[in-house]
C-alpha cells in the first residue's frame, strides 16, 4: 500500500490544523494505522493509532486530549486533528500501516507515507 501524507503547514500557538493520509495500491481496511512524528535533531516519536476496525485509539501522553486520529474506511484516509497547538508539536508528521493490530512501535510498521511538516509558532 502507498500513503500520501498531507494537511501541515504553519500555525500559531493554540491553532488547530487537520492531517490527511490517502492510501493507495492495498486494502485499506485490512490494515491499522497509526501517525509519528519527528522533529528536527530528534527521533522519530508515536503519536496515535487506531485500529483496523475502527474501535481502538491510542495516543501518546504528549497529545492526548489534544488530538484525534481517525480514519475513513471507505475514502481510504486516515486523520489527524490537532488541536490547541505547541511550539513543541513541530515536527513532521508521517502516517504509517500495519498488519495486524495497532500498536506504538515504530518498528512494526511495514507502509510508510513521505511526511508532512507542521510548524507552530509561539
Amino acid at each position: 500500500v502507498q500513503l500520501q501524507a498531507s494537511g501541515g503547514g504553519a500555525v500559531q500557538t493554540g491553532g488547530s490544523l487537520r492531517l490527511s493520509c490517502v492510501a493507495s495500491g492495498g486494502t485499506f481496511s485490512r490494515y491499522s494505522m497509526a501517525w509519528f512524528r519527528q522533529a528536527t535533531g530528534k527521533g522519530r516519536e508515536f503519536v496515535g493509532s487506531i485500529n483496523r476496525m475502527v474501535d481502538y485509539t491510542s495516543y501518546a501522553d504528549s497529545v492526548k486530549g489534544r488530538f484525534t486520529i481517525s480514519r475513513d474506511n471507505d475514502k481510504k484516509t486516515l486523520y489527524l486533528q490537532m488541536n490547541s497547538l505547541k511550539p513543541e508539536d513541530t515536527a513532521v508528521y508521517y502516517c504509517a500501516a500495519r498488519n495486524g493490530g495497532g500498536n506504538m512501535r515504530m518498528s512494526t510498521y511495514e507502509y510508510w507515507g513521505q511526511g508532512t511538516l507542521v510548524t507552530v509558532s509561539s
